[in-house]
C-alpha cells in the first residue's frame, strides 16, 4: 500500500507544514512538569455522571480519571517514523478488507492481533453515533513506537471528503487515555468534516505548493484550516473569531520558527503567558488542537463558571443545542461501553 497523505496545517501564510491531526491525548508537549490549566481533581469515591446528563446511570469509570490519565500520559522514548500495520475499509460500524503491510518481526504479533484491532474500532463506534461519522471510510492500525502519538485523523489519500482514523496499536492498553483520545480525535472530525470545512481540491492535489495555499487562503473570507475555507457558520470559524484574533500574530510568529526545539520553547513561553486561555498546554499547538481539546473538556467535565477564557472555550459548545445533546449521548455511551 502506498504511503498516506498527511493532513496539512496552516501554521502561517508563509509556511506549509505536513502532519496528521494527531494527539498525545493532552500530553504536555513541552516539559513533564507542565500541567493542564483546568485539571480536574480526582474524587475519593466513585461518582455518577450528573443526572442532568444521564439519568440514573452510574459509570464504571470516573470522568476525572479519564482526564487525569490523559494529562499524565507521556513518553521518554523518541518517536519513530509512523508505520502502517493494517488498513481496513469502513462501512458504518463495520470494518472489512484488511490490507496487511510488510512489517518487521517484532510487529507480527500486533499485525495478527485482530481482537485488539477490532476492539478499538468497536469501542470508537460505541462512543460516537454512526450519523456523526459517515465520512470515515478507513481505519488504520499504526505505530510510531510506545507511548508517542496514540491516535490521529487524516483525509484519505484518494478523496478529501473522506477521513481515516489512525490508532497506534501499541498504546491502547490504558482505556482511560484511549477514551480521552478518541473523543479528542472526534473533535477534529466534528469541526473539520466537509460540511464544516469544504475541502480545497487545489490544496489537496498540491500539498507542497505554498503558492497554492496562499492563493486559497487569500480567497477565503473565513478561517482557513489546512483542508479548506471554513463555512461562515462552522464551529471552527466561530471559535477562531472569538478566541484567536488577539493572539494569532504572536502565535504565528512562533510557528514560523523552523528549529523544532526552539519552537517548543517559544510555545512553552506562549502558554505560560496565556495559560488562562487554554484548557491544556497541548491546545496552544494550533487553533485546530485548541478547539479539539476544548471540545473534549466540554464532554468530560462539568459546566464551568466562565471565569477564564479557557472556561469560555468550554462554554462555547453549550451555545449549540445539537452539541449539548451529542455530549449527553457520548457520556451515556461511555458509561455503557467503557471496558470493564
Amino acid at each position: 500500500m502506498t504511503s498516506f497523505r498527511k493532513h496539512t496545517f496552516l501554521f502561517a501564510l508563509t509556511a506549509l507544514l505536513l502532519s496528521t491531526l494527531a494527539c498525545r491525548a493532552a500530553t504536555d508537549i513541552f516539559s513533564p512538569e507542565d500541567e493542564s490549566a483546568t485539571s480536574v481533581p480526582v474524587p475519593t469515591e466513585v461518582i455518577s455522571i450528573p443526572t442532568t446528563v444521564v439519568e440514573g446511570q452510574t459509570c464504571p469509570v470516573l470522568l476525572s480519571d479519564i482526564i487525569d490519565a490523559a494529562a499524565q500520559e507521556g513518553s521518554d522514548t523518541e518517536a519513530q517514523d509512523e508505520q502502517y500495520i493494517v488498513t481496513y475499509t469502513v462501512d458504518g460500524d463495520q470494518i472489512s478488507d484488511p490490507q496487511y503491510e510488510s512489517v518487521s518481526s517484532d510487529l507480527q504479533d500486533e499485525q495478527e492481533d485482530t481482537a485488539s484491532q477490532e476492539f478499538v474500532w468497536s469501542y470508537f463506534t460505541s462512543l460516537i453515533p454512526e450519523e456523526q461519522r459517515g465520512f470515515i471510510t478507513e481505519y488504520d492500525v499504526t505505530t510510531d513506537g510506545v507511548d508517542n502519538t496514540l491516535a490521529a485523523v487524516t483525509q484519505t489519500q484518494n478523496d478529501p471528503n473522506n477521513w481515516a482514523l489512525e490508532v497506534d496499536i501499541l498504546d491502547i492498553k490504558d482505556t482511560r487515555n484511549l477514551t480521552f483520545t478518541l473523543i479528542h480525535e472526534f473533535g477534529h472530525l466534528l469541526t473539520l468534516n466537509p460540511d464544516q470545512v469544504p475541502p480545497s481540491i487545489e490544496v489537496f492535489n498540491n500539498p507542497d505548493d505554498e503558492s497554492v495555499l496562499e492563493s486559497e487562503v487569500a480567497a477565503c473570507p473565513q478561517y482557513f484550516p489546512g483542508e479548506g475555507c471554513s463555512t461562515s457558520s462552522s464551529y471552527i470559524n466561530a471559535f477562531y473569531n472569538r478566541f484567536w484574533p488577539d493572539i494569532h500574530d504572536e502565535w504565528s510568529a512562533i510557528s514560523d520558527e523552523t528549529d523544532e526545539e526552539a519552537r517548543y520553547e517559544l510555545l512553552d513561553n506562549f502558554y505560560s503567558s496565556y495559560q488562562d486561555q487554554f484548557v491544556t498546554s497541548y491546545a496552544v499547538t494550533t487553533p485546530e488542537e485548541d478547539i479539539a481539546e476544548s471540545w473534549t473538556y466540554f464532554v468530560l467535565t462539568s459546566k464551568p463558571q466562565g471565569d477564564t477564557i479557557a472556561d469560555q472555550k468550554v462554554l462555547f459548545f453549550y451555545e449549540y443545542p445539537e452539541l449539548v445533546e451529542l455530549r449527553g449521548t457520548i457520556l451515556s455511551n461511555i458509561c455503557e461501553s467503557f471496558p470493564k
